[in-house]
């Protein structure tokens, strides 16, 4: 991994020394993924085309349900698309409250070439391709501003006809930008971006200017996510990853509130089915027990119909094209193949890469993660995050910086409640359970 970029290789390595999953670079720590390659390719290639895609991911904690998710992700801005992951909670992004999850998604919406929020970027690059297409027709010119505005306003409202018979609010917004913005009003124009990120509690000075009433609900966030998936395409980008992620945490909201949400992700469902958001590709990720259990997609029948997926054979020819797929997670196995990888990373940007290839070998990557599953009650599934921890900030610095480090005899595995996750605490605890049988 020598050809790997410094600040490309820092990133990576920072992140896992944190025990967080890297934001880019996945590709340089995929391990198991391969068999998904062609399945996804496939998706992305449908999206671009104007398609729309849904996906469920289904793993146990750990399994490494966001190492795929964001995998994903960088395949899809490979192909310019546009990201944005929602974590789905019961404070803060209920998912049956459809406007917020939209709000989440404009402050985290991202591309290739612009962090979150890009959705300033996305907006302003749309007017630019529409005063192009517009100069590109021969009857205006740009000298004439007047007449150009008037153009623009025009291919605006026809590129947008479709949403604007559902949530004519949309076009009229980015109409108040534009206008805010060519007339030097930058706090105007500011604030009813806002709105059309579905801020709430925008001053009603700038939704009078946008001409827009209140704040965005339930009913037409939809129609917002179909206007912004037609900006995103209008601006260069083919189409947009949106990944709800953590949804199995509606198994533990009331009952109410559940039954909604579990019926809001049916409504999505069926909406990207439809046809209606062209250039979507949905993906959501939970636990084996939301997909199963009571509390979860079961509890609304025609939510589990849309999921429902035969897990019983075996896993080897689970099939990758399916609308639910499992993660297997870990094995003693790929956790030293993991750990091969980071190593050989690590090593690449190391001043003694030979020390560190010839300490931290293959035998002593199985040590080490036979150790940590083992401090983890066998539970291997669980042992990656901490695995990886472990191997940098413990093993992989020191080797590096100290010339008679050897970890086999001066390094002894600690694993303290306060980094670790409620799942791995639980993990811990699980063998010190005794039963009187």
């Amino acid at each position: 991994m020598s050809d790997v970029s410094p600040v490309r290789r820092r990133q990576v390595i920072d992140a896992l020394r944190r025990g967080a999953v890297p934001a880019a670079g996945l590709d340089l720590l995929a391990v198991g993924l391969d068999r998904f390659v062609t399945a996804v390719g496939e998706d992305l290639s449908a999206v671009a085309a104007s398609g729309s895609v849904f996906k469920a991911i289904r793993g146990e904690y750990g399994s490494g349900k966001t190492f795929f998710t964001r995998w994903i992700a960088e395949q899809a801005k490979r192909a310019n698309f546009a990201t944005a992951e929602v974590q789905i909670s019961e404070n803060e992004t209920p998912l049956h409250k459809l406007e917020t999850v939209y709000r989440r998604l404009t402050e985290r919406l991202s591309t290739a070439t612009f962090p979150p929020s890009a959705l300033r970027a996305v907006v302003d690059g749309w007017f630019y391709a529409l005063e192009e297409d517009v100069l590109a027709t021969g009857e205006v010119v740009a000298d004439d501003a007047g007449a150009l505005d008037s153009a623009v306003g025009a291919l605006l409202d026809q590129r947008l006809a479709t949403v604007s018979r559902s949530a004519p609010a949309f076009a009229a917004a980015l109409r108040g930008y534009r206008a805010a913005a060519l007339a030097g009003d930058t706090a105007t124009a500011d604030a009813v971006l806002a709105w059309l990120g579905g801020q709430p509690h925008v001053a009603a000075s700038a939704r009078r200017v946008a001409g827009v009433r209140g704040d965005l609900d339930h009913f037409a966030a939809l129609s917002f996510l179909q206007g912004l998936l037609v900006v995103l395409r209008d601006s260069g980008h083919p189409g947009l990853l949106l990944v709800l992620d953590e949804v199995e945490t509606l198994q533990r909201v009331r009952s109410d509130a559940r039954d909604k949400a579990l019926n809001a992700l049916r409504q999505l469902i069926d909406e990207v089915y439809s046809g209606r958001f062209p250039g979507l590709y949905l993906v959501i990720t939970g636990t084996p027990a939301f997909y199963e259990g009571p509390q979860g997609a079961q509890r609304l029948a025609p939510l589990a119909q849309r999921l429902a997926v035969d897990f019983t054979t075996d896993a080897r020819f689970d099939n990758p094209r399916a609308v639910q797929i499992r993660l297997a997670g870990f094995t003693v196995d790929s956790l030293v193949e993991l750990g091969g990888r980071v190593r050989d990373l690590y090593a690449g940007g190391s001043a003694v890469p030979h020390r560190v290839r010839a300490v931290v070998d293959d035998d002593y990557l199985r040590e080490l993660a036979q150790a940590v599953a083992g401090r983890l009650g066998g539970k291997v599934g669980v042992a990656p995050r901490l695995f990886v921890k472990k191997l940098v900030g413990e093993v992989l610095d020191r080797v590096d910086q100290f010339t008679d480090f050897d970890p086999r005899q001066h390094y002894a595995l600690t694993l303290t409640s306060t980094e670790m996750t409620d799942v791995e605490r639980n993990a811990t605890r699980a063998d010190e359970i005794s039963l009187d049988l």
